[in-house]
């Protein structure tokens, strides 16, 4: 306690030394530097005054350019002294304002710091070396580049190591003047010293980052050699790399040997725990590894287990849990030791070790294990709560008959104290044994409903009441959950209010012997203070009292349930989503008076929602687990920039209709894109994208982005040429006045196809288009035109060519029955069988079909069974001209290699659509 006291006492009479400085009497004090008699006799002040310096620029101060000037030129007096702690302050303040110093400033610098890069003093060299570099541009860099070079092979390490350290500061702006060094980057890498093998081989692997066989020489050179590598640190980073190898497809089964081979040999033979550490966990994480080739990697985390040290035990443990995911049974070796580990000190370690156990212990340790859990659940954090609920949740998948244990458990975890993390871990895991495990939906019911009586989250309680209105209803006594949905109406805030409203609906729309009661309850709230519940009480009233009057007339009520109660039910249609019948709506009141009733057929805008969605695997989700464990392997050297400027409309209709030259296009029908027409690093970044309207008409959007601050474009447009001018012709274009730096803008252009020739003008084609505009220049920090009177510079810019396929212009529909209305359209069927080679399996196939000819699956057809060896899409689509497209297509997987093959039908009453829809297959 003394010397924690003696410390603070410390750290307060340090921050009481900056406490009371000035910027003014900190700019009197460095008036001094130009006195060499000052410099020389009081170096302690000489310090203090750099020391103040730095805190007053750590502090955000701001200096003027004639206080600037002044401050630097008077520090550069401080090189005729030798004093070493004076030098290295005066070496870290250059750095410091280097950057925001005027060229010609910094070039008297240079030359002073290269004199200390030749002195005898390695110090000074080493600290002379990195500050030049940080300061050095690209021209100064090729006159110094002799005196680097030499420096890399130094024979004091701390010098080398400054070198190096240096050139990987270098190679962003100059990387082929780095390049040149590589002869002596090699012959620092077999230097005695750790630190500066390290920084040799990262510079090394560097300066060959951008060729794949240069890396792969590289690293498999070092492996045959590797006693030449020293250095923990290095060895560590030789692992990584070797890795990244390891991961790439294209590696040959030799390479793979030898780099396995490589790894094996750092977790068997190396004394190091890094290295032993850093190679097991390489292994752990090769792409489809093997339990044989994971017994080297775990029988060294074994015997990490009974380490002294902490950070061991829990690297190993931690690694272990990972590798019981896929592999349990490989771990069961390890079980006795994890036991012991349960009752360690460091919580963060028993728990990994428990969670561990609950993947690979047996049936009749499962009880056991929960006693131990909640002996100290209370004291860990919530990372490692959510971790343990996510090992139960494996543990019932594993174990079905101990389900209602586990359950109990989770439900016991509810009732405790804890964060939202921790809540919506049990929640999401209780609602996934419910959906997957017989007989666990009352039991798990009952545990939502008692946990919404106490919860203080209206997220989960939402979430929680959905789940009661929705699954409620199925179970033998669905009026009990009545008293847990209405509580909600009566003690909540209006959200959650309003959700419990909803929940009650769902109840009585399923239950009819329960709407009388449920009818009295959503009466009274529709005297609730806030309107969204008010209004959701009398939309469910209106509604559920239309179904009684039609239930007391009619002995046979199921069979005259109303549209209105449907929506109760089953929600949407399947493809619409609430944003999109939003946005539908709002184009909609654009349009011309219409007589024509509102329906979803009507709406100008198709209400789509991506049909297949890809969602994380809870299993690979574990954060403590997980964390960390992927992005150390990738290359150094890759830095994808994205810099796309994803430029979307909120809602492209109202956009379109407001502009005169898109009088009279009808209803959009759909719009595809964006479609990106030029890389990311250009000068111009240009989206395309196509909005479909009736009777052949196509609106081409194009988002530009201007990417050079000192030009403004004026009239910009996009110029369009078709392979057949027959079929299609420009009917209007619509330039963007002005497209500013990083600001987008917008041009149309409106096509028409020809349809007095046929449907052959939709086949699939590919339409040039180059960019036009007049180029100005303008200011680069305020972004006004240098001169107003230059109309500017006439210039155009090259894109990528538009595809035109046919399923642009089918428009995704929404039928309640597919196999009725298939056997109702009574025509000829187009039927085609395909061998799609280019997917592993069916669930890869189906998603992108339906993506390839623009149709809604229906039925719930979308979602396939995992590891389904058959398969059953059923489709509906509307051409642009009006005609009902209807698909089937039969999917079988064709080898256990990968391919699969399909046989399609498409059904419509122009046998030229049909055949036109079938083309965007072949």
């Amino acid at each position: 306690m003394s010397r924690d006291k003696k410390d603070e006492e410390e750290v307060d009479d340090f921050v009481q030394l900056f406490s009371d400085i000035s910027k003014s009497s900190v700019l009197q004090g460095c008036k001094k530097f130009n006195d060499l008699k000052f410099v020389k006799g009081k170096p302690d002040e000489v310090c203090n005054l750099l020391t103040q310096l730095l805190y007053l620029l750590a502090q955000g101060e701001l200096f003027n350019p004639s206080e600037m000037t002044d401050i630097f030129f008077g520090t550069t007096q401080l090189f005729q002294s030798q004093h070493p702690q004076m030098r290295r302050l005066m070496y870290l303040f250059i750095k410091e304002v280097a950057e925001n110093t005027a060229a010609d400033e910094v070039i008297i610098v240079t030359s002073s710091l290269q004199k200390d890069m030749v002195s005898t003093n390695d110090l000074l060299k080493a600290n002379a070396l990195r500050v030049l570099c940080k300061i050095l541009d690209t021209a100064m860099l090729a006159q110094v580049d002799r005196t680097i070079k030499p420096l890399i092979v130094d024979r004091n390490p701390m010098v080398s190591s400054a070198a190096l350290v240096s050139g990987h500061l270098l190679m962003k702006d100059s990387p082929e003047i780095v390049k040149r060094w590589v002869s002596e980057v090699q012959e620092a890498l077999v230097s005695d010293n750790s630190m500066v093998q390290y920084h040799a081989l990262s510079l090394l692997y560097r300066c060959r980052g951008h060729d794949r066989l240069a890396v792969t020489k590289l690293v498999s050179g070092l492996w045959s050699g590797s006693k030449r590598i020293r250095s923990p640190m290095a060895l560590c980073q030789l692992i990584r790399y070797t890795s990244t190898i390891l991961r790439q497809s294209n590696t040959s089964e030799e390479l793979s040997r030898a780099a396995y081979g490589f790894l094996e040999l750092c977790v068997r033979s190396n004394r190091d725990d890094m290295v032993i550490f850093e190679a097991a966990r390489a292994i752990i994480n090769l792409p489809d590894v093997g339990p044989q080739e994971l017994e080297p990697a775990i029988a060294q985390l074994q015997l990490f287990l009974s380490s002294g040290k902490p950070v061991l035990r829990f690297a190993a443990v931690r690694s272990l849990s990972k590798i019981a995911m896929k592999h349990p049974d490989a771990v069961t070796r390890c079980n006795d030791d994890m036991e012991a580990m349960i009752s360690d000190s460091n919580r963060s370690i028993a728990t990994l070790a428990i969670t561990t156990l609950l993947k690979t212990g047996r049936e009749d340790s499962v009880e056991r294990l929960l006693k131990q859990i909640e002996s100290f659940m209370t004291e860990i954090g919530t990372s490692m709560k959510v971790v343990v609920i996510k090992a139960i949740r494996q543990l019932c998948m594993r174990y079905p008959r101990k389900s209602g244990v586990l359950l109990q458990f989770m439900h016991t975890c509810l009732r405790d104290e804890g964060d939202f993390a921790y809540k919506q871990a049990l929640v999401n895991t209780i609602l996934d044994l419910m959906d997957k495990l017989d007989g666990m939906k009352t039991a798990g019911l009952n545990a939502l409903g008692e946990f919404i009586e106490d919860c203080e989250f209206p997220q989960l309680s939402k979430q929680v009441l959905h789940v009661l209105g929705t699954e409620a209803p199925s179970t033998g006594t669905p009026g009990r959950y009545i008293r847990y949905i209405f509580n909600r109406v009566i003690l909540e805030v209006p959200s959650v209010r309003a959700a419990a409203v909803s929940a009650l609906a769902k109840l009585a729309a399923r239950v009819a012997s329960l709407r009388p009661q449920i009818m009295t309850l959503l009466n009274r709230c529709q005297l609730d203070d806030d309107d969204e519940v008010r209004d959701r009480a009398t939309m469910y009233v209106n509604i559920l009292q239309k179904q009684m009057t039609l239930d007391a007339a009619s002995e046979e009520s199921s069979a005259k349930n109303t549209a209105e109660m449907a929506l109760i039910t089953d929600g949407l249609p399947e493809g619409v989503s609430v944003r999109g019948l939003e946005d539908a709506i709002v184009a909609y009141q654009m349009l011309p008076p219409s007589d024509v009733p509102i329906t979803l057929d009507t709406l100008p805008i198709v209400l789509g929602t991506p049909e297949h969605q890809e969602t994380a695997d809870d299993n690979d989700a574990d954060a403590i687990i997980n964390d960390g464990e992927e992005d150390t392997y990738e290359d150094e050297n890759s830095d994808l920039s994205n810099k796309q400027n994803q430029m979307s409309s909120d809602n492209y209709a109202a956009e379109i209709y407001q502009m005169e030259e898109m009088a009279n296009v009808g209803n959009l029908l759909k719009t595809v894109g964006p479609i990106a027409l030029s890389e990311d690093e250009s000068e111009y970044n240009v989206q395309c994208l196509k909005h479909i309207f009736p009777n052949g008409t196509i609106v081409l959007q194009f988002n530009v982005v201007n990417t050079i601050d000192s030009q403004l474009l004026r009239d910009c447009k996009v110029e369009l040429e078709f392979e057949d001018p027959d079929y299609w012709n420009v009917v209007a274009t619509v330039p963007a006045p002005w497209v500013s730096y990083q600001q987008p803008g917008k041009t149309y252009v409106r096509c028409q196809a020809n349809v007095d020739l046929g449907l052959e003008c939709f086949q699939a084609s590919a339409i040039s288009a180059e960019l036009l505009f007049f180029q100005c220049e303008c200011d680069p920090t305020s972004g006004e035109i240098l001169d107003e009177e230059d109309e500017g510079m006439d210039d155009q810019y090259p894109v990528e060519s538009i595809e035109i396929s046919p399923a642009d212009f089918v428009t995704k529909t929404i039928i309640n029955n597919f196999r009725d209305e298939w056997k109702n359209l009574d025509v000829d069927e187009k039927v085609e069988t395909f061998e799609l080679d280019m997917f592993d399996d069916i669930q890869s196939a189906v998603p992108s079909i339906i993506d390839t000819l623009g149709m809604t699956a229906c039925d719930g057809t979308s979602a396939v069974a995992p590891r389904a060896k058959k398969h059953m899409v059923l489709l509906a689509g509307t051409f642009s001209n009006g005609q009902m497209i209807l698909a089937r297509a039969s999917l079988q997987q064709a080898s256990e290699t990968g391919g699969v093959r399909m046989k399609i039908g498409i059904r419509c009453e122009e046998e030229d659509v049909a055949e036109l829809v079938m083309s965007c297959i072949a």
